[in-house]
């Protein structure tokens, strides 16, 4: 079975998927219970685990307009790594620290979120790269106490995005895409606790979904956030999340009107049904 066919089995039969996350909590509660996790700098980092084109970079740039809430552009730590040379004393000298290439790597992580926190004076860390999802249960692990953000998306206007911003590429390809990244946040719903948010939603009554998610965040809302315009948030670009003349309006847009079932890609349909939009 190829991933392309794993994606939509998952979604397609959640009672295995539900017995596969139990298999995964389980493995993850004894990770947790092995000794010595290392103090962390940041304890309780924040999450988003989302598809490509689900409004990752609308979410963060509200969060980011808050006084405690550091929300960057994306940081792709997946591909941030640290490690010894391959030199038998420094690997044998890290053994004896407990540190592997791994942990390394987690110190690391937590170095830089520290450090984005001290430079701009906040206490609370988002990340919201959706390439995320593909590590939850690492994330989850090397972060006992950290907090996760599902935001979701109609699976038909997903793919439209991608269409308009690659039209160079197949929209079968962009479906799989979407299953792909659906089967992960899928999997981590499923086995950890969080704080659902829908785009259309967070578009149609931002006022609304950012008060229950600072609720979540254990902060006081503030109308500012609204005013994402009147704030730095670095720049938008390729790679750093969403660039489109939309998120650099400063204004929240409308959402579109949401597709007939019966117009979205069987493909797709099972995911709509799934995450509540059918």
């Amino acid at each position: 079975m190829d991933w392309q066919q794993a994606a939509t089995s998952a979604l397609a039969n959640p009672k295995r998927a539900l017995r596969r996350s139990r298999r995964v909590r389980a493995g993850i509660t004894r990770a947790l219970t092995t000794p010595d996790p290392a103090q962390r700098l940041v304890t309780s980092p924040v999450f988003v685990l989302s598809s490509v084109r689900s409004g990752s970079t609308l979410l963060r740039v509200l969060l980011n307009s808050h006084s405690q809430v550091c929300a960057p552009h994306e940081l792709h730590l997946k591909h941030v790594t640290a490690g010894v040379a391959d030199r038998q004393h420094a690997v044998l000298a890290m053994k004896q620290l407990g540190l592997d290439d791994e942990e390394l790597t987690h110190l690391l992580w937590d170095r830089i979120m520290d450090r984005e926190l001290r430079r701009t004076g906040k206490r609370v860390f988002v990340d919201k790269t959706p390439g995320n999802g593909a590590m939850w249960e690492r994330l989850s692990t090397a972060w006992p106490q950290a907090r996760f953000v599902f935001l979701l998306r109609h699976p038909a206007t997903i793919t439209q995005s991608l269409v308009k911003a690659r039209p160079d590429l197949p929209q079968d390809r962009h479906e799989r895409q979407v299953l792909a990244y659906a089967e992960q946040v899928e999997a981590a719903r499923a086995a950890l606790p969080g704080h659902v948010v829908r785009y259309e939603d967070l578009c149609a009554d931002p006022e609304r979904v950012t008060r229950d998610l600072c609720r979540f965040l254990g902060v006081r809302w503030e109308a500012g956030m609204l005013e994402y315009g009147s704030h730095k948030h670095g720049r938008f670009a390729t790679g750093l999340g969403d660039w489109s003349d939309n998120i650099r309006s400063g204004r929240v847009q409308p959402p579109r009107p949401l597709p007939p079932i019966d117009e979205v890609p069987p493909r797709l349909r099972e995911l709509t049904k799934v995450w509540g939009y059918a």
